[in-house]
């Protein structure tokens, strides 16, 4: 048997059915749709539709939750780093930061910056500079000999608010 002879096995694939042409063909007229009605007429979207009562997509609970103060980590294991490192495609002998992590092709994504996570084994004595880091990571690194410099994430909105409304409040009250 070649490449250019296969073929499917006979009756594996079925043809599609021309409606509408003709009473001779059996499926003309009416083209299979009935006689009148909603169905019967272009344009209809019905699926889901329950004849007036609630939905059954609004009958079922919610779930879950979206926290609007979270932080948005890309992250990075430190297996994935050392075999950046021995493939030679990310420098070990400078600090290993965000900037370089992005440009080498490691991380994506994650507007609140890298977090470091302790999944595979580091040889490679580095130092790390980002955002978070699990205490496992840095157990790692620090055994290796390198070190991780964990850099202050930006601090929230709603904090920062708070903390203008305080400082009005007191320029306020000295004013008095």
């Amino acid at each position: 048997m070649k490449l250019n002879e296969i073929r499917d096995n006979e009756g594996a694939r079925k043809g599609r059915m021309r409606v509408g042409r003709g009473i001779g063909s059996g499926k003309g007229k009416t083209a299979a749709r009935g006689q009148k009605g909603q169905k019967s007429r272009s344009g209809v979207a019905i699926k889901g539709f329950g004849g007036g009562q609630m939905p059954l997509h609004m009958r079922l609970p919610k779930r879950g939750f979206n926290n609007p103060f979270g932080k948005d980590f890309s992250e990075v294991n430190i297996g994935m780093v050392q075999k950046w490192i021995d493939a030679k495609k990310l420098d070990g002998k400078k600090d290993i930061t965000e900037a370089a992590l992005r440009e080498c092709g490691l991380v994506r994504g994650g507007k609140d910056g890298i977090r470091l996570l302790g999944k595979g084994e580091i040889t490679a004595k580095v130092k790390f500079v980002v955002a978070g880091a699990t205490k496992g990571a840095i157990a790692a690194v620090e055994k290796a000999g390198g070190n991780v410099e964990v850099i202050a994430a930006d601090t929230p909105e709603h904090e920062k608010k708070a903390a203008r409304a305080a400082a009005n409040k007191a320029a306020k009250a000295a004013a008095k």
